[in-house]
């Protein structure tokens, strides 16, 4: 990705202000935390709402993608975000060499394979297009999504390393094409199955309820984690946030809006 030009270019171009909450009380340089669409940035945004009253000054600020948050931190163009979990921060982190750490865990976030042409995994069609993430570790994800649902098999011990090159079985000879997470909503009009983040799903106006098999749910391994520079971790206001967030009214908002389909891990 091209270095970034200026702060202003960067949250001109690649973030929407989603939800601005002031403490009129408070003159403190306000804390910023990027999210994604969705749930995150809904659930976020509610948060903020109640740091408000509490005297905090909070901006979240909405990234469309899920390279460019953590650009923005790394920069200090934000001071932290939450949307992605520690093996994805991991890679990011070996492939750009980012200076993030992860500083405390919010939700898991499942990951679905959804279609709009079959209602069974039973009845995929032989020869059929298969649309995954084509970020390293959501890739992995999709592709062990895949065995698990006795579509193909991977090459054994693989985790989170899988490619598509680590395929050893496929008897349906299915078609694997490589997407942006952000763009999969929308590919499940042109293939027979997509995998799908939640985040994205909800977002897009998708049902939970009709994914064909899920990963996830209560594997804290796919934990979303607040995450930020490591000289940034201890800062009072982004401590004070986290309390806010991991309160009583914050989880019963999740569990009451989201239906189960979100896991809070407080």
């Amino acid at each position: 990705m091209p270095p970034l030009r200026t702060r202003r270019s960067l949250l001109g171009f690649a973030a929407v202000l989603i939800a601005l909450a002031t403490g009129p009380a408070s003159a403190e340089k306000p804390l910023r935390i990027g999210a994604t669409p969705g749930p995150v940035g809904q659930t976020l945004a509610f948060a903020a709402d109640l740091a408000r009253k509490q005297g905090q000054n909070v901006e979240i600020v909405e990234f469309t993608d899920w390279v460019t948050p953590n650009e923005a931190v790394a920069s200090g163009d934000i001071d932290a975000n939450l949307f992605q979990h520690v093996p994805y921060l991991q890679n990011a982190i070996r492939a750009r060499g980012y200076k993030l750490v992860a500083v405390e865990g919010a939700m898991v976030l499942p990951v679905g394979l959804f279609s709009k042409t079959v209602t069974s995994l039973d009845t995929v069609p032989d020869g059929s297009s298969v649309a995954i993430a084509n970020d390293p570790v959501n890739a992995a994800r999709g592709l062990r999504l895949l065995e698990t649902a006795k579509l193909i098999t991977l090459k054994p011990g693989v985790g989170d390393e899988a490619s598509v090159a680590d395929i050893v079985a496929n008897p349906k000879r299915l078609r694997i094409i490589e997407l942006e997470a952000a763009q999969l909503p929308r590919a499940m009009d042109d293939v027979t199955l997509a995998q799908v983040s939640f985040t994205y799903l909800i977002a897009a106006g998708g049902d939970p309820k009709t994914s064909l098999i899920t990963d996830g749910a209560g594997d804290r391994r796919y934990t979303l984690s607040f995450v930020a520079r490591p000289d940034n971790r201890d800062d009072p206001r982004l401590t004070a946030f986290i309390r806010s967030f991991r309160s009583a009214p914050v989880r019963d908002y999740i569990e009451q809006t989201y239906k189960g389909f979100l896991e809070p891990v407080w």
